[in-house]
């Protein structure tokens, strides 16, 4: 089952979480047992797990992301923002997919662990795209 979701970033950069719209769509796809394929198809964002209960791991994930990758305006490519080459390397530093384990028809994830489109160039309108399988 392929299901897209829409995401609407609010910030220059951000960690969205998006733990209950991949939860809400492996249960409408009605799947108990398999995995689910997250792919954010922008090249200036990503996705990643990480904590989600304490803000200050956003902080600290988007501060150290900025000190190993500062927006510039000194690189070859620059496209229509200061940040959009800086995004393009986040982007690839970070990843642009997860797979996620799904039982009993929720995706497997730690306690304190939220799934999150990471947006380096925002705000933007952005989509997720999940392939989700039995099995």
């Amino acid at each position: 089952m392929f299901i897209t979701i829409d995401v609407k970033t609010n910030q220059r950069q951000e960690l969205y979480l998006v733990t209950d719209a991949v939860q809400n769509a492996i249960a409408e796809s009605g799947i108990k047992e398999g995995i689910c394929l997250i792919f954010c198809p922008h090249t200036t964002a990503g996705v990643t797990i990480n904590s989600y209960l304490d803000p200050a791991t956003a902080a600290d994930l988007q501060d150290e992301i900025d000190r190993i990758v500062p927006t510039r305006t000194d690189f070859k490519h620059i496209f229509d923002t200061p940040s959009d080459a800086a995004g393009h390397i986040k982007a690839s530093l970070i990843g642009s997919h997860l797979m996620v384990i799904i039982k009993e028809g929720k995706a497997v994830l730690g306690h304190s662990q939220g799934l999150f489109l990471w947006e380096y160039d925002g705000p933007r309108s952005r989509r997720l795209q999940l392939k989700i399988i039995a099995g």
